[in-house]
């Protein structure tokens, strides 16, 4: 079969018109492959685009595709909506994968493309499979023919498009989110997969337990491909009992999934979205949330290095001065994961983990610093004040550069009122929490005194002017 004939014809076949050998190799390809769904009313989950009345169910029913593009995690029926699509479109249905496809496929197909336009007027839909893997110069040859109206893409890809697919391309598309499978939807998968005769398992004698499915649902992590490849395994390898029933308890269904395979990809979404809450769980002061985040990128053989990067800026910008030693302690796990790696890594940055998410919060030294950059960067460039420039060459005297420059270590309590800036600004901001107490009390004793010697100045400078 040709590559561009995988969407035209229905995956379920018409007994009445196929021949037994045709059925037996129909029969043979993966139970998720016979299980796609042909049309709506069949495909499972996704009900946020594809409910009654929603945008994307409505542009289907109507064959009114304009470009598109569908991402989210595997198993989640992206190429199952092109499918949908390829079924109940009038158009001129074509396929590329951005794993076997290259520039002259993607050629070929437009140039056919543009010339089934302009001779018999009939516009075609292209679908391509896993986009993000080509590259940009592949993705702007696309770009003229879906400018123009020649093709209508609709991509499928596990990466989030505004970051993988061109900015041009994606401009032009509708992107619609798919979501991973509930674990009710994966049941009710799995049950109409052992009722269907023909694409299914209903062809064999099969007994299931709710429980044994209930975990095959659970496990599959919202993956409709793992969970319906688990189901067959189970199927298919396990003996039938004497009353000639395969009988898949939960113990089979625990031996054919085996361990759960962490959704998590290493440049992707997963990646980030992960990493974002394990930092917003410990800003949060949520122990128990930041060690979840912190075990499942451990599972999916994260970097260390990586995620104790992300302890020590969170250590710096969220603790802050509240707490100083949660700095200390997330640079100790960072070099500890450096020299011990995985899997004891795991132990000193949990502890740096739990540190932080148990410790006083305060972001004024954040805060302070983007204040201060931004009167940098906003034009406030201050000279420095003649009393605190640097004296330790010839010359400076003669210019007046330290003079009148106040040793702190000279005064009764290490501190002496003097300007320091020229300029009266205030860019650290103390709050109450933790260590930061004890600071923000003296630093507002401090304000307190720079403020009287500069209205003391203030004062002098006002007489001499009159």
């Amino acid at each position: 079969m040709a590559e561009s004939d995988l969407f035209a014809t229905s995956a379920e076949p018409d007994v009445s018109k196929t021949s037994e050998g045709e059925t037996r190799v129909f029969r043979n390809r993966p139970l998720a492959a016979r299980m796609r769904p042909q049309t709506l009313d069949e495909y499972f989950g996704q009900k946020h685009i594809l409910a009654p009345g929603q945008l994307l169910r409505r542009a289907i029913e109507s064959d009114r595709i304009q470009s598109l593009i569908f991402y989210g995690p595997p198993g989640t029926g992206k190429t199952s909506l092109a499918q949908i699509i390829a079924n109940q479109t009038k158009n001129k249905f074509e396929r590329l994968s951005g794993v076997e496809s290259n520039v002259a496929d993607m050629r070929r197909v437009l140039a056919a493309a543009g010339n089934r336009l302009e001779n018999t007027g009939q516009s075609t839909i292209l679908f391509i499979d896993e986009i993000h893997r080509f590259n940009k110069a592949q993705q702007d040859i696309l770009l003229p023919d879906v400018e123009s109206g020649v093709v209508r893409l609709i991509g499928a890809t596990t990466h989030n498009p505004f970051f993988f697919v061109n900015s041009p391309l994606v401009s032009r598309s509708q992107i619609f989110e798919l979501r991973p499978l509930t674990e009710e939807d994966l049941y009710e998968l799995l049950q109409r997969a052992l009722r269907e005769e023909v694409r299914g398992l209903g062809h064999i004698k099969i007994r299931a337990d709710e429980a044994a499915l209930r975990h095959l649902a659970r496990i599959s992590d919202g993956d409709a491909r793992k969970a319906l490849n688990s189901l067959e395994i189970a199927a298919l390898t396990t003996s039938p009992a004497s009353d000639g029933l395969i009988h898949i308890n939960l113990s089979v269904a625990e031996q054919c999934i085996q361990k759960k395979a962490i959704v998590y990809d290493g440049d992707g979404d997963a990646h980030y979205d992960t990493i974002s809450a394990f930092i917003k769980s410990m800003r949060g002061s949520d122990p128990d949330a930041a060690l979840y985040w912190l075990a499942k990128m451990i599972h999916a053989g994260e970097d260390p290095r990586f995620i104790t990067r992300r302890i020590v800026i969170c250590a710096a910008e969220d603790v802050g001065l509240a707490d100083p030693m949660a700095l200390i302690l997330a640079q100790a796990a960072h070099h500890a994961a450096e020299f011990v790696g995985w899997p004891e890594a795991r132990i000193p940055i949990a502890e740096a983990a739990i540190y932080i998410a148990t410790a006083h919060k305060s972001n004024s030294a954040y805060l302070a610093i983007d204040a201060a950059l931004e009167d940098v960067r906003a034009g406030r460039t201050l000279p420095v004040p003649e009393h605190l420039r640097d004296k330790h060459y010839a010359g400076a005297k003669q210019l007046g550069h330290g003079e009148g420059y106040k040793y702190a270590h000279d005064a009764p309590e290490h501190f002496v009122a003097q300007d320091y800036l020229g300029a009266t600004k205030h860019y650290y901001e103390p709050t109450d929490q933790g260590v930061e107490k004890k600071i923000k009390d003296r630093v507002e004793r401090w304000r307190v005194q720079l403020d009287e010697l500069r209205t003391e100045i203030a004062a002098k400078n006002a007489k001499h002017a009159d």
